[in-house]
């Protein structure tokens, strides 16, 4: 329920952030042509085309900065399931009880990986986070333990290896999903340049002294598509656009399998 909100929130508030400027702008156009104040409608169009552009920029730079990160989660998840599967082949390298517990936990925190493609309340995303962390420490101390042991054998090294590279991914999976948002400076100016475009093109719009208001509501549902599919981008822990889940799920069946 709560995220269905969120989603109709990021949709609502780009909407009216479009349409009741355009309109305000529509109503300040006819005032003054019924005061008879002549205007000239060449120099409007031409700074409305200049904002328009310049918020037509706005958004694509908005745009590609959620992409690549959305492309760059894409690719943690693809990495994180080949080092899973492949710290679980090489802890079948090192004795017990090192072995058994770490495929164990390797399991586990596949578990972990895997119900997040559920909706998740922030109650069981911050225990999942904190158990995440939890068995990738409990990993690292067994390399901790082996190195101690013998720090020239071949076998602990791939071990320990595969236990750094699956801490990093963790690490950028984490920061890349949870941490890393649009820059608040960035949104800001985003919200400028759309309140004056849209006001100066209901503007241009009143002096023509006719009323459009369905073209407002068309452009208000654009720009609110837009900004919706740019903010759920940016938020995909509570969007509707998730990554799809299914190579951690079939790494879920497959150790399953193997248990």
């Amino acid at each position: 329920m709560m995220t269905i909100i969120q989603n109709l929130a990021m949709y609502l508030i780009p909407f009216f952030s479009v349409l009741i400027p355009i309109l305000l702008g529509q109503q300040y156009g006819f005032y003054l042509k019924k005061k008879a104040i002549k205007i000239s409608d060449a120099p409007v169009g031409s700074v409305v085309g200049a904002s328009l552009g310049l918020l037509a920029f706005m958004l694509a730079f908005t745009f590609q900065i959620v992409d690549n990160r959305y492309n760059e989660r894409k690719s943690l998840l693809l990495e994180e399931v080949t080092t899973i599967r492949t710290t679980y082949l090489r802890a079948g390298l090192i004795p017990e009880p090192y072995k058994s517990n770490s495929r164990k936990l390797l399991v586990e925190y596949t578990d972990l990986r895997a119900s997040i493609a559920n909706d998740l309340t922030p109650h069981k995303l911050k225990h999942l986070k904190n158990r995440s962390q939890a068995i990738l420490d409990s990993l690292w101390s067994y390399s901790e333990a082996l190195g101690v042991q013998d720090r020239s054998s071949e076998s602990y090294s791939l071990y320990m290896g595969s236990i750094n590279d699956l801490n990093e991914i963790y690490n950028q999976r984490v920061t890349f999903t949870y941490e890393y948002r649009i820059p608040t400076a960035i949104l800001f100016i985003l919200a400028v340049i759309t309140l004056f475009s849209m006001f100066l093109l209901g503007y241009q719009f009143g002096i023509t002294g006719k009323k459009i208001n369905i073209i407002a509501v068309l452009i208000s549902i654009i720009f609110a598509s837009l900004m919706w599919l740019i903010l759920a981008l940016d938020s995909p822990e509570k969007g509707f656009i998730r990554l799809n889940q299914k190579p951690i799920l079939t790494l879920y069946k497959q150790l399953h399998e193997i248990k």
